[in-house]
């Protein structure tokens, strides 16, 4: 949720600010971003509905001020879906009914802070759910019109059929029955349409189909029109809804050709000619029949993507002319190895696909290995060529968690795509159900990696240039650090700070960057470039009654001016350690080293927090750059900031500046630094010894 699509608008109903604070800090400290507003009474509440309508409303139970049943009656009143949650630090059985008789989605307990997160994600994930159906509800409405008006329009003769009665069917339907309108026909069992001799089976299959089974595609027979005459026909059916209810789209064409030939034409229509496979169109059709299966809770199915490993170098070999009989050998190989009711495809160039059913993950992985296999042992003779196609195969299981044909495809691709980047001639095969598993060995993994950097000076330092819109002397940068490794030589935090953090490496990650820091700034200073770093501190680091006299003495041994460093810490975590923050501060201002504090103007009242914490630079919350120039209430918002700071002697930043016209608008605004990728990306710090 740190997206900034993803901020919460967050209105909270406390009796105090502090109360309010420690509810914004507990979500922030989660990784929840939260706009927060606060009502303290009924006018506010509903000036504040009425201006920003919120995403979510907090209650705590506990609120003198107002209750929860005005709350939520304020609320429903407004006629948008906010989702109101109570909040209590004492359950009972009665709390529990009376906040849900009181109109509370959830409650959650305010001194469990896992919960509280945990219903709060719950809440806005099922809020953007109730909203993502209604656009689709609306997009749906809209389809079925344009498929109502389609259907009326179309030359093929149609109808819905539920429960073997007619209650739907288009113009050209009625006209190959001589029937004048659908008056006529609305209630009449589809058997009147069939003629006597293909009664009996008819009805056999209309048993069979109440009974749930699947109708067969196509079904040729005599049809009877109203006068009794009758004619050949192919009758095609498809699973459709009408009216909110389950039914059959039955298609009727009168046959022009034998069946026979019908038959092969359809299968022409679905095989892909070099390799005698499916094609792409056909298998992709089969595979949304099999995610449909899946959303209604089979999780036996699977997909096997397979590819010959540096094809273009067999191409080389075979020749160009060749490449369809090796292809075709290929397909040949894979079919013997698979079951009939298995469908095989050719889902790209030189990629083929197994659609599998009736196997678990164990079966499947068997399967790609025995494939792996056979290709690995099997001499491929193409024209007076013998060549060796090792192949590498990819693929997922198919169930609820990853029911969308796109996401399978993707799963298979990614896979297919780890196994080749390996090295070729392997299996891997995906498990949505494993994730969470995967998960934890990836953070061992991480976990590996960070002890190592912390061993062997593994990390690496960038810093980007934080520039003055009025002229302060001296360079300014913020320190940014990254890890050695990854595909372009180093890895961004995202990756490994939160493994960091709950493993408490934070402090000694921060002491590298204080120590690697400070001795890029002796260098640059010995140049003769007057610099000041802004150096990120984490939390845990403030626990450490060592750090500041260890600051002390690596600023001495460097012969490091104090105020050439500027630590910076997220207002929100200040908050939530407020006493040790305090004491922190205190302390870099013996050493004259100054204090900033980011995502500034984000929390309720910021400017309270300076009467506790002495900053020297306030970072305003990055969520007022999102479409500065547009935003006029951004505009305004970063303008009362700098008014306020500059009131009280605080110098403030601008950060993501990602345009030109944010610079103008800052500028008038006020703000002395600016800082983002449009001004300059972050570089690497080239000259400073390791620590």
């Amino acid at each position: 949720m740190s997206k900034q699509d993803n901020v919460i608008k967050l209105l909270l109903i406390e009796d105090s600010v502090e109360e309010a604070e420690q509810s914004i800090s507990m979500l922030r400290n989660g990784g929840i971003a939260v706009r927060p507003a606060r009502a303290a009474n009924a006018d506010e509440l509903e000036k504040l509905l009425a201006a920003q309508t919120p995403d979510l409303i907090l209650v705590n139970l506990a609120a003198k001020s107002l209750k929860l049943a005005d709350v939520a009656a304020a609320a429903n009143r407004t006629g948008k879906d906010i989702a109101v949650i109570a909040v209590t630090s004492t359950t009972s059985e009665d709390v529990i009914v009376g906040a849900f008789h009181d109109g509370a989605r959830a409650l959650a307990l305010r001194n469990r802070t896992d919960h509280v997160q945990a219903i709060v994600r719950r809440e806005y994930d099922s809020l953007n759910m109730r909203r993502s159906v209604r656009r689709l509800e609306t997009s749906l409405r809209e389809t079925e019109r344009r498929c109502d008006a389609l259907l009326d329009s179309s030359r093929d003769p149609i109808a819905y059929v539920h429960e073997g009665m007619h209650v739907r069917a288009n113009k050209a339907y009625l006209e190959i029955f001589g029937y004048e309108e659908f008056e006529e026909i609305e209630g009449m069992s589809i058997l009147d349409m069939i003629a006597p001799e293909d009664a009996d089976d008819f009805k056999t299959l209309l048993k069979k189909l109440s009974k749930g089974e699947k109708p067969p595609q196509k079904l040729n027979l005599k049809a009877q029109r109203s006068d009794g005459s009758a004619f050949d026909a192919i009758m095609e059916f498809a699973e459709a809804t009408y009216e909110g209810e389950p039914c059959q789209q039955i298609s009727f064409r009168q046959q022009t050709m034998s069946v026979e030939l019908a038959k092969e034409l359809d299968v022409l229509r679905s095989k892909d000619l070099v390799t005698d496979l499916f094609n792409r169109q056909y298998c992709l059709g089969e595979l949304e029949r099999v995610v449909g299966e899946a959303t209604k809770g089979r999780n036996d199915n699977a997909l096997l993507l397979v590819e010959p490993d540096n094809f273009k170098s067999l191409l080389d070999t075979v020749g160009l002319g060749n490449a369809d009989l090796l292809l075709g050998d290929m397909a040949n190989l894979m079919r013997r190895h698979i079951k009939e009711t298995d469908i095989a495809g050719r889902f790209g160039e030189h990629t083929f696909g197994v659609i599998l059913g009736g196997r678990n993950l164990e079966d499947v992985k068997q399967l790609g290995e025995v494939l792996r296999k056979s290709f690995e042992e099997r001499i491929f003779e193409v024209g007076k060529q013998s060549v060796n196609a090792n192949v590498s195969i990819g693929g997922t299981t198919i169930g609820e968690k990853n029911a969308n044909a796109q996401a399978v495809l993707t799963q298979a691709s990614n896979a297919l795509r780890t196994a080749q980047t390996e090295g070729g001639n392997r299996v891997n095969v995906f498990d949505p159900a494993a994730k969470d598993k995967a998960d934890e060995e990836k953070n061992r993994h991480w976990l590996t990696l960070i002890k190592e950097a912390l061993a062997n000076n593994g990390f690496i330092l960038f810093y980007q240039p934080i520039i003055s819109l009025h002229g302060a002397e001296g360079e300014f940068y913020e320190i940014l650090l990254r890890m050695q490794g990854g595909p372009k030589g180093e890895i961004t935090p995202n990756f490994f700070m939160p493994v960091a953090e709950q493993n408490g490496l934070m402090p000694a990650i921060d002491r590298w960057v204080i120590s690697s820091a400070i001795k890029a700034l002796s260098e640059r200073e010995k140049a003769g470039h007057k610099t000041t770093f802004f150096v990120k501190l984490t939390p845990q680091s403030l626990d450490d009654q060592t750090l500041i006299p260890w600051i002390s003495q690596q600023l001495k041994n460097s012969r490091l001016r104090g105020d050439a460093l500027v630590f910076e810490m997220p207002e929100s975590k200040v908050v939530t350690s407020l006493k040790p923050a305090r004491a922190f501060v205190a302390g870099l201002k013996q050493l004259h080293c100054g204090f900033a504090l980011e995502q500034f103007g984000s929390g309720l009242n910021s400017f309270q927090l300076l009467k506790h914490v002495d900053a020297n630079y306030l970072k305003i919350d990055r969520s007022y750059m999102a479409e500065l120039p547009k935003n006029k209430e951004n505009q305004d918002k970063v303008k009362e900031l700098c008014d306020q700071a500059h009131h009280a002697g605080k110098l403030t930043v601008a950060e993501f500046v990602e345009d030109a016209a944010s610079m103008s608008i800052l500028f008038s605004c006020g703000v002395n630094f600016v800082q983002g990728n449009f001004l300059q990306e972050p570089e690497k710090i080239m000259s400073y010894e390791t620590a």
